[in-house]
This record gives structure tokens, C-alpha cells and sequence, in this order.
């Protein structure tokens, strides 16, 4: 049996689940489907199949750090297996670059391909699947798992699977593809229900060998770029990828590629309608997160992370409200949200990339109020976490620690901070904040000064290695 591993695909804004998804803090980040993130759901779910060693996550730059984080939380040991992309290239260029790493070791290795954002209910069958098209990827084939669907879907590829089967034995049949389809309209997802037309999850799994193999062939560019990637030049060469997806890359052109039928109580997430579609119901058929109260509210998605929500006399909404956005539509209108966050985009930009905390490696920080030539902030590192050495050329910064011990490089000077001491930062000097406890530290910083962005920072030295001044 070949060695197995999994590549998870972890990219994507998810702007069709704004304000909650965040262009620096998409949906695969966010815990919409029970306790835990979607990504930490899926490495999960993927390490039991393959090992926590042998999980490799490809993500933007911005979001690596995040996505360590929230690894080391539930599957530590896949750490050491985030890769993340200089700029985004669409999901072949992606999975090309994973894959070739697993193949310079392990070329006969059997490796899974699946996006981060997806929700499976259905572990048993999940698990019949992967080991259906394992079985399928042994005999050279590029081996999709399709998903059996349950309505007529606008918003998915389809798939046409072909009535012989390419394996015998195996949990679930391995059909050929006969073709693929993009989104049809309503009529004709209709049509492909009753003809057995399966969605297409871009789930995949093959030989590392084959891919190569495949990539040589159809890809060569890629290729071609793979073989002079290196470290030191991952920022320069990345860009010369072409933005295509491993759909339209080598699916639809190779020749040997199967698919596999399951139930296994799948959903991408991708829309507000999704949401509400998979959670429980209460007795007015409302899905309600957060601190919700309603009257005369039926059939609705109410959603807050951010104070009170509160509704009376409507029916069918999505309400999706956060501490600087707040979203109000038919939730027959959820899957257009991308061309309003679109009109968002050209008019409040920062709404789109950033909420009012953000994530960093060491903790989060929250803009409690910000003005000209200063801006409060309420910061936490987490237990045992430091931010970097750093100073600022134009701003001074006072903190007053509010819980926990506070830890402090302020120039020459090291002192320990308890709760409600002050200390006092001025423009120019070194500094580092950290915490030594095993408890949350919580502080408020008041910055001031002619100029209070956050790229007024020059750092000398970082846990997480960002860049660091010369």
C-alpha cells in the first residue's frame, strides 16, 4: 500500500459570506459549522486518514501565520507542513507545488487533494470514498469525488459519470468521467438530477507519479517553472504560474479520470442560504447566533458577533451583523452578495480586508477608537506569546495593563507590569511586549503622534519571522 497524504487548500476571500469573511480573515477561518474553524475541521478530519505528518496546507502569505495558529491547536504536528504563496495562482499552480515536494521523496505516494472550506457530516462515507478512489489512483487514474445531489444546484460544476466501473470491489463504484459540465441554469441542473449527474466537490486524489506525469504533458509551463522554484526565489518566480484551475488545467484534459459517487452530507459553505440550510432550527424555523432576540421573525439566518440583534415583523431575511458591518438581505439573495461587497470594495475598502480585531501570531488586537494623530487599541497576547522588537518613527505609545502579567523591553529597560500599571513608549524607542503567564494578557495602548498606521513599524527581531530590518 502507498504511502498516503493530503493536500489541503486553504486560499480564497469567501465574499459571498461577508461582513463575517474577511479578505485577511476568510471563511475557511472561521468557525461556521460548529466550535472549531472549517480549516481545523478539515485537518481533523484529513489526519485520521492520512497521519498529522503527512498534511501539507498551501495558503496565502497573509493568512500563514493565522493557519499555523489555529493548526497547533488541533493537529500540531501539521505545522511544519503549511506552505504559503507569495500571491494566488488559482489551485493548480498550488497543488503542483505541494505535490512536488511529496514527490521528490515519495513519487509512488498517493496523495489527496481538498479544499479547506467544506463542511462533511458524513465521516464513514467520507473515509468509503477516499479509500474507492484510492483504489481508482493505484491504477493511474485522477480520481474525483463527486457529490450525489439533493437539488438542482445552480451554483455547482457538474459531473457526467460514465456507466462502467474502473475498479471492482471497492466501497463505492468508480465510474469514468464522461465529461464536465460548468453551472447549468435551473432547467438543465434539473435535467442532470434525474440523469444522474453528480456536483463536482474539487476533491481530488491520484499518484504523485501520474500527476507529473500529467503535468508533463498538459501543463509543461508549470512544470517548467516547478523545476527552478526555490526558496530564495519563491517571491520572484511564483508570479510566472498561469492562474488556472486544476479543473481546467488536467481534469478535463487527461485521459484517465474517474470519479467517485458519495453522500456524505456535504456542503461548500458558500453561501449565507448554505449557512442557514445546515444548521438546527428553532421553533420559527430561525437559525440565530450570537445575542439574538426576535418577534414575529420567521424563517430568517440572524447572526451576531457584535452586540444585541434584535428583529420584529420579518420573515426570510439573512441578518449578518459584526462590530463594523452589518448585512441585510433576502436569503434568496445571498448567493449575489459577491457584486454588493463588490460596490463595499470600491467605497470602504478597509471594510473588506480587515474587521475591528485583528489576528496576529501572538494574539489579537481590537481599534476601540481611532482619530487624527492617534488611535486606542485593547491588545492580548496569548500565554507565553511575544510581539516583535520593533519601533516606531512616528507615534509614541502609553499601555496600561488590564489582566495578566506584561512583560516589557522599553529601550535599556526590562520591568514586569501587574494589572492597572502603566509604562510609557516613546517614538524611536526599541520595545517588546510579552507575556509571561499562563493566563491571557490584556492591555490597553493609546498611540499618538503625526502618523498612527500600522506600517509605521520597524522590526529588529520576530518569533514568527516576519521581515526584520537590516
Amino acid at each position: 500500500m502507498s504511502e498516503r497524504f493530503a493536500i489541503i487548500l486553504c486560499g480564497g476571500s469567501g465574499t459571498r459570506l461577508w461582513p463575517l469573511s474577511r479578505a485577511l480573515r476568510p471563511k475557511q477561518l472561521l468557525a461556521l459549522n460548529g466550535e472549531t474553524s472549517l480549516l481545523q475541521q478539515t485537518a481533523s478530519r484529513l489526519a485520521r486518514v492520512v497521519g498529522s505528518s503527512h498534511l501539507i496546507t498551501v495558503t496565502h502569505q497573509d493568512h500563514r501565520f493565522e493557519v499555523k495558529g489555529q493548526l497547533s491547536e488541533t493537529v500540531p504536528e501539521a505545522v511544519d507542513g503549511v506552505m504559503a504563496e507569495p500571491c494566488a495562482r488559482n489551485t493548480l499552480p498550488a497543488i503542483a507545488w505541494a505535490v512536488s515536494h511529496i514527490h521528490k521523496t515519495n513519487p509512488d505516494a498517493v496523495i489527496g487533494v481538498f479544499p479547506s472550506d467544506h463542511a462533511v457530516d458524513n465521516e464513514v462515507a467520507f473515509q468509503a470514498a477516499w479509500q474507492s478512489a484510492e483504489a481508482a489512483a493505484e491504477l493511474g487514474y485522477l480520481t474525483l469525488l463527486g457529490i450525489t445531489p439533493n437539488e438542482p444546484a445552480t451554483g455547482y460544476g457538474y459531473i457526467h459519470p460514465a456507466p462502467n466501473h474502473v475498479t471492482d470491489g471497492t466501497a463505492l463504484p468508480v465510474h469514468q468521467v464522461a465529461r464536465f459540465v460548468e453551472k447549468p441554469d435551473l432547467q438543465t441542473a434539473r435535467g442532470f438530477l434525474k440523469e444522474g449527474y453528480l456536483w463536482n466537490s474539487g476533491m481530488f486524489v491520484f499518484k504523485a507519479r501520474d500527476f507529473m506525469q500529467m503535468l508533463a504533458q498538459y501543463q509543461p509551463q508549470i512544470l517548467a517553472i516547478l523545476e527552478t522554484l526555490t526558496d530564495e526565489n519563491l517571491a520572484s518566480a511564483y508570479p510566472a504560474f498561469p492562474n488556472i484551475s486544476m479543473d481546467y488545467g488536467l481534469a478535463e484534459k487527461a485521459e484517465k479520470v474517474a470519479v467517485v459517487p458519495v453522500d456524505m452530507a456535504w456542503s461548500d459553505l458558500g453561501s449565507w442560504d448554505s449557512i442557514y440550510q445546515r444548521h438546527g432550527k428553532n421553533a420559527e424555523n430561525n437559525v440565530t447566533q450570537g445575542e439574538v432576540i426576535t418577534e414575529d421573525t420567521t424563517d430568517s439566518l440572524l447572526w451576531t458577533n457584535s452586540g444585541l440583534l434584535a428583529t420584529l415583523g420579518v420573515s426570510n431575511l439573512a441578518v449578518i451583523q459584526t462590530a463594523d458591518a452589518t448585512l441585510i438581505c433576502d436569503r434568496s439573495r445571498t448567493e449575489d452578495i459577491k457584486a454588493l461587497v463588490g460596490e463595499v470594495q470600491k467605497r470602504k475598502p478597509e471594510l473588506t480586508e480587515l474587521h475591528v480585531t485583528v489576528h496576529r501570531p501572538w494574539g489579537t488586537y481590537t481599534v476601540l477608537e481611532e482619530g487624527p494623530n492617534f488611535k486606542i487599541k485593547r491588545i492580548v497576547v496569548n500565554p507565553g506569546a511575544k510581539l516583535s522588537m520593533q519601533l516606531h518613527h512616528h507615534r509614541s505609545e502609553h499601555w496600561v495593563v488590564v489582566s495578566g502579567t506584561a512583560k516589557i523591553t522599553n529601550g535599556e529597560r526590562k520591568i514586569l507590569l501587574e494589572e492597572n500599571e502603566p509604562t510609557y513608549i516613546p517614538k524611536n524607542n526599541r520595545h517588546r511586549l510579552e507575556n509571561p503567564a499562563l493566563i491571557p494578557l490584556s492591555i490597553i495602548e493609546v498611540q499618538c503622534g503625526d502618523y498612527v498606521g500600522e506600517d509605521d513599524i520597524l522590526r529588529f527581531e520576530d518569533t514568527y519571522g516576519r521581515v526584520v530590518a537590516e
